[in-house]
């Protein structure tokens, strides 16, 4: 199974694209869709979409699995995250990709075991697990790593299937 994971984000898309077949996982690509400062924002959300679905179709994933959002305190900041990650679950919707959604704790739990790990400890096991050479530059680019192996660990066990989620 071909998964995207995505780290969303206005100026940084993280993505990062494995195949998981239990218990083995192979690294396709991994990087950012990134769009410049001081760009309409409207400008920025269509070079958005039009990277995920250059990915989707360059790799077809059955599902991609998506950090859930966290306001902290500058919901500035959020409000455009949560735009520039809505347009990345209507690029997949468009794709007829499967969409799954996870919080940082659960990336984090399904990583490393632990959900307080620092970042640091989650990207020393990304480049563990799926046998990198070195950490990708962006930690977002890294996450995007991380929360395709959450969605493998989680969302591909035959628990999902028991339960019958999505």
């Amino acid at each position: 199974m071909i998964i995207l994971g995505i780290d969303p984000g206005l100026a940084i898309v993280g993505y990062g694209v494995i195949e998981y077949q239990a218990p083995s996982f192979k690294t396709l690509a991994y990087g950012a869709i990134t769009t410049p400062a001081h760009t309409p924002v409207e400008d920025r959300l269509s070079e958005i979409f039009d990277g995920m679905t250059e990915l989707i179709e360059m790799y077809h994933p059955a599902d991609m699995a998506i950090e859930e959002l966290f306001f902290n305190t500058n919901t500035t900041t959020g409000i455009t995250v949560a735009e520039a990650r809505g347009v990345a679950l209507l690029a997949a919707r468009r794709q007829k990709v499967r969409i799954f959604e996870y919080t940082p704790l659960q990336v984090k739990q399904a990583v490393v075991g632990y959900g307080r790990a620092e970042k640091k400890q989650v990207q020393t096991m990304i480049q563990t697990i799926l046998n990198l050479k070195a950490l990708p530059k962006l930690d977002d680019t890294a996450d995007a790593l991380a929360i395709a192996v959450c969605h493998a660990h989680t969302g591909c066990s035959r628990i999902r299937d028991f339960y019958n989620i999505r």
